[in-house]
C-alpha cells in the first residue's frame, strides 16, 4: 500500500510518501507560509522522485487541525480533489496526533502545544502504553496556566513539540522545573510522515472519508465580528 501524507497547518509545509511500513519519502519546507504556491510542486516532485504517478498511490491523508486555518483548507481541499480526481480513499490526522507521534515510543508524557493567540494553546497530552499511543488530556483548547495546573500533578517528565513553546518557554520552565523537557528541534514540528503513520493505522481500522478542518476555536475574525455585535447590543 502506497499512502501519500501532508500537514500544512503551520508555517511548515510537509509531504510523505510511505510504501507499506517505509517512509520513501519526505520534503519539508519551513520557510515563509505560501502553501497555495508550495504544496502542488513537493507533490509533484516527491512523488517523481520516488520513480511513482499519482495513480500509484492507494490512500491519501492529510492533518485536519487545529492550527492555522487558512493553511487546513489549503491542505484539505488540495488532498481531497486528488483523492476524488483518483477515486482513492482520504484518511484524516488530528494535527495534535501527529505532532506527539513524532516522538515514537517515548517515556513520559507527551504535550503538544499549539499557540492559539491570547494565551491560549491548542493542546493534549498522549502516553506510549504497550506500544500504543494513548490519550490521557483530551485534545482541546486550554489556557497555559489551566495545562500547566494540570500538568503540575503528575511527577512524571512532559516533552514538549509544536510552535508554542518559545513563546511559552519561561512559563513551563517555572512551573514545571525538571519535569519539562524538550527534544531535538527536528521533533517539534509538524512531520507528514507522523500523519501517513497514524493515517496508516486508521485506514487500516476502516477510519476513511471524514477530513473535515478541527478549527477548536473561532478565527480573530470572527472573535472581532462577534465582540463588535455585543458592543452594538
Amino acid at each position: 500500500m502506497k499512502l501519500l501524507a501532508l500537514d500544512t497547518s503551520s508555517m511548515t509545509a510537509t509531504v510523505a510518501l510511505l510504501d507499506e511500513d517505509k517512509v520513501i519519502g519526505e520534503y519539508t519546507l519551513n520557510h515563509r507560509k505560501s502553501h497555495s504556491e508550495k504544496l502542488m510542486p513537493m507533490i509533484e516532485e516527491i512523488v517523481r522522485s520516488c520513480e511513482l504517478t499519482p495513480k500509484d498511490i492507494d490512500v491519501f491523508a492529510v492533518s485536519l487541525g487545529p492550527g492555522s486555518f487558512t493553511g487546513l483548507r489549503i491542505g484539505i481541499a488540495t488532498i481531497r480533489a486528488m483523492a476524488q480526481a483518483l477515486d482513492k480513499p482520504v484518511v484524516g490526522v488530528p494535527t495534535l496526533e501527529a505532532l506527539a507521534f513524532n516522538l515514537f515510543q517515548s517515556t513520559g508524557f507527551v504535550c503538544p502545544i499549539i499557540d492559539a493567540q491570547r494565551d491560549l494553546v491548542y493542546t493534549g497530552v498522549f502516553q506510549w502504553v504497550k506500544g500504543q499511543m494513548v490519550e490521557v488530556v483530551p485534545q482541546q483548547v486550554l489556557h497555559i496556566d489551566e495545562l500547566m495546573d494540570r500538568l503540575q500533578k503528575e511527577t512524571e517528565a512532559v516533552y514538549f513539540v509544536g510552535d508554542a513553546i518559545d513563546k511559552f518557554s519561561l512559563i513551563l520552565k517555572e512551573r514545571l522545573g525538571a519535569q519539562f523537557q524538550v527534544p531535538p528541534k527536528k521533533f517539534l514540528i509538524p512531520s507528514a510522515a507522523s500523519v501517513g503513520e497514524i493515517a496508516k493505522i486508521k485506514f487500516e481500522k476502516g477510519l476513511v472519508g471524514d477530513i473535515a478542518p478541527i478549527y477548536m476555536r473561532k478565527s480573530a475574525a470572527e472573535v472581532q465580528y462577534d465582540e463588535k455585535m455585543k458592543g452594538r447590543a
